[in-house]
C-alpha cells in the first residue's frame, strides 16, 4: 500500500525529512532510485537530455560496483547523486548497526550527502542518529512505476494530477519499472516542458 501524494500530516510528523522543495520557479524535482542499471539508466539520461531536464539518481551503491561505466555517465551528464543504501535493506527490519554499515558503504560509494530510505522505510531511533551528517530526502509524489498491479495511464496520472512547484517525484531506473517508464517519462518531460517547467536536481 503507498500513495501517490504524500499527505501534509506525514511531512509535518517528520519535519527532519525533505519531502519538497521550498521554491516560488516552476521547478521539479525527478528523482531516480535503484540505479544504475543497464539500459534503464542510459534510456533515462538520454531522455532527461532530449528536454535539458537535470535529476537526481538515487544510487544502490551494489550497482554502482557492478556498472561503473552507468554510473560514470550519470556524473558526465552532471545530474545530482544520492545514496540508496548498498543493497536496500528495510530500516524497519534492519538492526541499527547493520543499517548504518550499509548505508556508509552506500554514502562512500556515491560521495553525497543525500540520502533516500529503501522503501521510504527508517525507524525514528535511525533516522536521529542520521539526519546530523545525512539529508534524508523522501518525496511528496510517487509514480508508482514499481507497481506491476497498475496500469501505464495510472502511473502517468498519479504524477500529472500530484505535481506541483518543487515538488520531488519518485522514479526507478530499475527492470522492475522499465515497461512503465519508458513510456511514462517521456511523457511527463514534454507535459510539464510544455508548461514552463525545469527539472533541476537537488
Amino acid at each position: 500500500m503507498y500513495l501517490a501524494r504524500t499527505p501534509d500530516f506525514i511531512k509535518k510528523a517528520f519535519p527532519d525529512f525533505t519531502w519538497n522543495v521550498d521554491t516560488s520557479k516552476k521547478e521539479i524535482f525527478l528523482t531516480f532510485d535503484d540505479g544504475p542499471t543497464p539500459d534503464v539508466t542510459e534510456f533515462v539520461l538520454q531522455t532527461l537530455q532530449k528536454y535539458k531536464a537535470k535529476a537526481t539518481f538515487f544510487c544502490l551503491g551494489k550497482n554502482i560496483e557492478l556498472y561503473p561505466e552507468i554510473y560514470a555517465k550519470v556524473l558526465a551528464d552532471k545530474h545530482s547523486i544520492g545514496s540508496h543504501t548498498y543493497d536496500h535493506p528495510s530500516g524497519w527490519t534492519t538492526d541499527n548497526s547493520a543499517y548504518f554499515k550499509n548505508i556508509e558503504t552506500g554514502v562512500n560509494l556515491t560521495n553525497s550527502q543525500l540520502f533516500r530510505p529503501p522503501y521510504g522505510r527508517i525507524k525514528m531511533s535511525q533516522a536521529k542518529e542520521l539526519k546530523d551528517h545525512l539529508q534524508i530526502v523522501m518525496w511528496d509524489v510517487l509514480s508508482g512505476d514499481f507497481d506491476e498491479q497498475i496500469s501505464v495511464e495510472k502511473c502517468y496520472q498519479n504524477v500529472v494530477k500530484h505535481t506541483k512547484s518543487g515538488s520531488i517525484v519518485v522514479f526507478h531506473d530499475s527492470i522492475k519499472a522499465k515497461s512503465k517508464l519508458y513510456v511514462v517519462l517521456p511523457k511527463i518531460l514534454e507535459y510539464f516542458d510544455d508548461l514552463g517547467y525545469q527539472f533541476k536536481g537537488m
